[in-house]
C-alpha cells in the first residue's frame, strides 16, 4: 500500500470495513484496468471525504486515480456501505462499553410553518 500524508486506514477500522465492501469483478469481455488495492481505495475516500480536498486534486501518493476513488465512494454510497459503517462502529464500541449514551444530541431544526395561501 502506497504511504500517504494522512496516513493508513487504522487496522481496527479496516477489520470493520472490509467485509462491508461489495467485490468488483473484472468484465467479462476483459480489459479494463488492473486491480486495485481497496484499501489503498478507501484509504483515498477517506482523506477527500475529511479533508475537503476535491477528488481531482487527489494526491498520487494514494496510489490511487481520482477517477477511481469517485468511482468506489459512488457505488459504496448506492450500496449502503457508510450506513452499515456507521452502525457496524456504534456495535463494535457498544460491545466493548465505549459508548455513553447519558448526553445524547438530536440535531434538528424548526422553522415556522407559512399561514395558508391567498
Amino acid at each position: 500500500m502506497p504511504i500517504c500524508r494522512s496516513g493508513p486506514v487504522p487496522d481496527g477500522l479496516w477489520v470493520l470495513v472490509a467485509p462491508l465492501l461489495p467485490s468488483f469483478t473484472p468484465r467479462r469481455q476483459g480489459g479494463g484496468t488492473a486491480p486495485v488495492d481497496e484499501r489503498a481505495v478507501f484509504t483515498a475516500v477517506v482523506y477527500v471525504l475529511t479533508s475537503g480536498c476535491a477528488w481531482r486534486h487527489l494526491p498520487r501518493t494514494f496510489g490511487v486515480s481520482p477517477a477511481t476513488a469517485h468511482r468506489r465512494f459512488t457505488a459504496w454510497t448506492k450500496a449502503g456501505v457508510w450506513r452499515r459503517l456507521h452502525r457496524a462502529v456504534l456495535d463494535e464500541l457498544g460491545a466493548r462499553g465505549e459508548l455513553d449514551w447519558t448526553s445524547v444530541i438530536v440535531d434538528a431544526a424548526s422553522v415556522r410553518a407559512k399561514k395558508g395561501v391567498r
